[in-house]
């Protein structure tokens, strides 16, 4: 974990490494300037932390009507002040994967948001690309799948959309939390 924190940094990509999701959830409080505009994507990390109240985002796309305000629902959504998430593998040089079906979450993570901050378990270090694209297809996808349909219905998900995270060239934008525990898929 500390190899793969110093390698994001090298990367332009702040790290932490921490012992469980609870000191996980302490240090995004930290961060988190109160009353900030924060967009909580979806992520069952942090589901399992209980960083979904800080979202100040969602609460407002749900009051909003897509028939009729759906420009304004995707800019909001695309462009928060923070936004805070999590990704489906780290290699251990640095280069951060994330997976999408809808792709919501990526024009905030690649750009949009002002500051990103990701929580990440330990099980999500990989030694590479390859071995990032192999955990998302075979182990990340499936799990996806079934709790898609337990949640919304659909039959599965899809990696409809990926975003690989090489460097971060504006400094402070992206942090990542590294947790000493199994968090997520």
């Amino acid at each position: 974990m500390e190899k793969t924190a110093e390698a994001l940094k090298k990367n332009g990509i702040e790290a932490f490494v921490v012992e469980s999701g609870e000191e996980a959830k302490k240090k995004v409080l930290e961060m988190v300037p109160a009353g900030a505009e924060v967009m909580v994507m979806s992520s069952v990390t942090l589901d399992t932390v209980g960083l979904s109240e800080l979202d100040t985002v969602k609460k407002q796309l749900m009051a909003m009507d897509r028939a009729t305000q759906g420009r304004e629902m995707r800019k909001a959504g695309s462009a928060p002040d923070w936004t805070i998430g999590s990704v489906q593998a780290v290699t251990e040089d640095g280069q951060v994967v994330i997976a999408s079906n809808s792709g919501s979450q990526l024009p905030a993570y690649a750009y949009g948001a002002g500051k990103v901050i990701w929580v990440v378990g330990a099980q999500k270090i990989v030694a590479n690309l390859d071995a990032a694209f192999k955990r998302i297809y075979e182990y990340v996808l499936p799990l996806e799948s079934e709790r898609v349909k337990i949640a919304y219905g659909i039959d599965k998900s899809n990696v409809s959309k990926l975003l690989v995270i090489n460097r971060e060239i504006v400094p402070d934008r992206i942090t990542v939390i590294l947790v000493k525990q199994k968090l997520g898929f």
